[in-house]
């Protein structure tokens, strides 16, 4: 049967896909979105507890600092399609967005429905065809002679090493795919397969495949923004509790690994929150995760020295009050009494009997709380990958491979992970869009 043929095919119908198809729709191209999802999307619809934080209210210097070091890959790509673009885009579309607190923007709606909706209506004005339920089983390049599709020329699994001399710049590569429904021609591929994290919405690392296959580094890809698990039996039975502020430190011994501030959540299983999700990534990346502790700062907003002078003025003008009646005020009762067992301090006595040895325990509980980790949930709670794809053989200008000609690389596939607030899905668009803009 002859094979079809396309202009461009999108591997992928997430955030990076969606956009990455429309561009190229929208610029005359003939686009194919192949999907193996029943609809597109699920990632987006399940983001932000289903609202979807689309993404950060800040310029663009302030997502490359993000993420740090590897930041500066998305300096094109935010050049192409900046914050400020983005929102501009869905409210066009019909989406107006609010900005909270915490820097996160979303939907007015709080509806991450509207989100998809807005992008599969764009992709539709487009004039790309969308196919849905359809998974690429596998993806062929031709050989440089261009004589055939023999063993030397087909790409399938990392198992087969590519060709060792990739198709010069000036041949025009035509990929040939594979779904179980058609085999298919294109001159271009992007693929926006997203990582490993949800594996439930179908993202189970099979761009990795493709890309290892074509002669890409895959940096090994692990869980980040994901909830760390504790056998501490105390934070067991804090679950529910949450602390809007609290800074934490990833430590391996006396060696800081990370550090966060943000809200804080016990879970039965351990620990979640936005601040604890933003450090999961130095616990899932640790070759010896169990060995590592979190250190907590229940009341970083005050120095350490006022809160002992605040808790001994306090015993001197409260004493015949409980203990409790002295204690922080920001903190809930269940934290305070969990703390306090901690510091070895009873709880159930009169605030004139604390000894200062025991105020200054319970600074440190406070203060300096230590919590041993055994581990994270993993990717199947992990809301995004790090690792993937080597940033070094992707350019960053047009998204395209640096190792096979109109092959483009998108989204979270990329060894790029940024922290929680809408840095993620901004990369997503910004690369989708660059790529889209450049086949």
């Amino acid at each position: 049967m002859d094979a079809e043929r396309w202009q461009t095919v999108v591997i992928g119908a997430g955030a990076a896909g969606l956009v990455a198809a429309l561009r190229a729709a929208e610029r005359g191209k003939r686009v194919l979105l192949l999907e193996k999802n029943p609809r597109p999307g699920v990632k987006i619809l399940m983001s932000g507890g289903t609202r979807c934080n689309l993404t950060h209210a800040c310029d663009n210097r302030g997502i490359i600092t993000a993420y740090g070091e590897p930041g500066k890959f998305l300096s094109s790509a935010l050049a192409a399609f900046s914050v400020e673009r983005t929102i501009r885009f869905f409210n066009d579309e019909g989406v107006a967005t609010k900005v909270e607190t915490t820097g996160k923007v979303f939907p007015v709606s709080n509806r991450a429905t509207d989100v998809l909706d807005a992008l599969v209506r764009r992709l539709r004005r487009s004039g790309a065809s969308l196919a849905l339920d359809e998974p690429l089983t596998e993806i062929m390049l031709p050989s440089p002679s261009f004589e055939g599709e023999g063993p030397e020329g087909r790409v399938r699994t990392p198992r087969q090493p590519p060709h060792p001399n990739p198709l010069p710049r000036e041949k025009k590569a035509v990929f040939q795919l594979v779904t179980p429904r058609r085999t298919i021609d294109a001159e271009k591929v992007i693929i926006t397969s997203g990582g490993q994290s949800y594996p439930a919405a179908g993202t189970t690392g099979d761009g990795y495949r493709w890309a290892a296959a074509f002669g890409h580094v895959i940096v090994p890809p692990r869980p980040a923004l994901t909830p760390l698990t504790v056998s501490d039996v105390w934070v067991q039975r804090l679950s529910g509790v949450t602390i809007p502020d609290v800074a934490v430190r990833v430590l391996d011994q006396t060696v800081e690994l990370a550090r966060r501030r943000g809200s804080f959540l016990f879970t039965h299983f351990g620990l979640s929150g936005p601040v604890v999700l933003d450090v999961s990534r130095a616990v899932s990346g640790h070759p010896r995760p169990a060995s590592l502790v979190l250190e907590c700062d229940f009341l970083p907003a005050k120095p350490r020295a006022a809160l002992a002078e605040e808790l001994k003025a306090r015993t001197a003008s409260a004493g015949r009050k409980l203990l409790l009646a002295i204690l922080p005020e920001e903190l809930p009762g269940r934290l305070h009494e969990a703390l306090a067992a901690n510091a070895g301090v009873r709880f159930d006595r009169k605030a004139a009997e604390l000894t200062k040895i025991e105020r200054l325990a319970l600074v440190a509980a406070y203060q300096q709380q230590r919590i041993a980790v055994t581990g994270t949930r993993g990717f199947r709670q992990a809301e995004v990958t790090a690792g993937g794809v080597a940033l070094g053989e992707v350019d960053s200008r047009t998204m395209q491979s640096k190792l096979v000609p109109g092959l483009y690389l998108a989204g979270e596939i990329l060894d790029l992970d940024g922290p929680i607030g809408g840095y993620n899905f901004q990369a997503a668009w910004s690369t989708g869009w660059l790529a889209g803009s450049s086949v």
